[in-house]
């Protein structure tokens, strides 16, 4: 009996160390929703359309990590990013575009990792003090075309080291490597290679977070699969782009049931002439939890492009938001935008509202552009 008694303890605590030492989790989200654009193209005609992933772009993923123990983990992450109105794959029809990566981690210290992973302006200040990361304004509150690279920097080929929290504080580099022999640091053009390094400092002090990035990318225009950054390149054609190096410091505070944020980000962009061209981007907004199911949110962001043109933006976005679950929700979004101006190649400035023009609302075909969406997020 006694023997008995033992083994069964045995392998129940061998069953639960086994357990403790390995996991793997499938997670994702599906963002799907009909949006209204008014000018919607050079005609100014108006457009109703089935839009994918605006609040979060639809993923599915893999994440892992096994206990080596002393506090050291194996850990790792695939993420797959998708369009649900075509099933199509995003990011370039790469498998894994979102993320990939693989790395260690120890206790009181950090992580470790390599792959394909997300810079510090993306970590550090999109998520946490930009529009688009605090409500389902997403992708359409995001900065114009993503040049400051604040949702979708993810850098190829790099390592990143990112610190354990210590206090609150919380800080990381990565370097991304061009793989290009004789190019360490990338070259340009069709066949050429990207490289990049990110810097980050993060701290969260109860209610109160301040965070700063900066973020230097070599020649962008050859990463494969591309930046959504389609302006980098703009200003003197495609792929000539020498250098995109951005800085930004965001803040937010949170009283009782209402949060508001402020961020600011600079971005210089080197043509391969010696030409440059600066983007500034002030953005400040709020929310507020009405109940725990119901959140309001206001934001606006002046931009401007300083080269011999001086052109701007002003962009104000209101969202309403309704979790059904802590998996689903839906939400109503409106977004108005000025647009004056001109690059320095002459490409007009009109209304280029979220990350992307093609991926997410048309070029406008006047100064202004409203759009309007009504959504639905489920979360597994």
């Amino acid at each position: 009996m006694k023997k008995t008694v033992f083994a069964t303890a045995i392998l129940t605590a061998f069953a639960g160390t086994a357990h403790a030492q390995s996991s793997v989790t499938l997670y994702g989200l599906v963002d799907a929703g009909i949006t209204y654009t008014n000018h919607a193209n050079a005609k100014a005609q108006d457009l109703v359309q089935y839009a994918d992933g605006v609040a979060q772009g639809s993923r599915w993923g893999l994440k892992g990590s096994e206990d080596l123990g002393g506090g050291l983990k194996a850990i790792f992450q695939l993420e797959n990013g998708f369009n649900s109105g075509t099933g199509a794959l995003g990011q370039g029809g790469d498998l894994f575009g979102r993320q990939a990566f693989v790395g260690l981690t120890q206790d009181g210290i950090g992580s470790l990792t390599l792959g394909r992973q997300y810079s510090f302006s993306t970590d550090y200040l999109g998520n946490s003090y930009a529009n688009g990361g605090q409500t389902v304004a997403g992708n359409y509150g995001y900065h114009i075309n993503d040049v400051d690279q604040l949702t979708s920097s993810r850098i190829n080929n790099s390592i990143k080291f990112s610190s354990a929290n210590f206090y609150g504080l919380t800080f990381g580099a990565m370097y991304g490597f061009s793989n290009e022999a004789g190019a360490f640091a990338g070259a340009p053009g069709t066949g050429g290679s990207s490289s990049a390094y990110s810097f980050g400092l993060n701290y969260v002090n109860g209610p109160l977070g301040i965070g700063a990035a900066y973020t230097d990318i070599r020649f962008p225009g050859s990463a494969v699969p591309s930046f959504s950054s389609t302006l980098a390149n703009a200003t003197a054609g495609s792929g000539a782009t020498k250098d995109l190096a951005t800085t930004g410091v965001g803040a937010k505070y949170s009283i009782g049931a209402a949060t508001a944020w402020a961020l600011w980000t600079h971005t210089n962009i080197e043509q391969l002439t010696g030409n440059m061209t600066t983007f500034n981007a002030y953005e400040a907004g709020a929310k507020y939890l009405f109940t725990p199911a119901l959140t309001g949110a206001l934001g606006y962001t002046y931009m401007q492009v300083k080269d011999h043109t001086n052109g701007h933006w002003n962009q104000i976005d209101a969202s309403v938001d309704y979790a059904l679950s802590k998996r689903t929700d839906v939400y109503l979004l409106g977004v108005y935008q000025d647009a004056k101006g001109k690059l320095a190649n002459g490409t007009p400035l009109q209304s280029q509202i979220g990350v992307s023009t093609g991926s997410y609302l048309p070029v406008a075909g006047a100064d202004t552009q409203l759009a309007v969406r009504a959504g639905i997020r489920v979360k597994f």
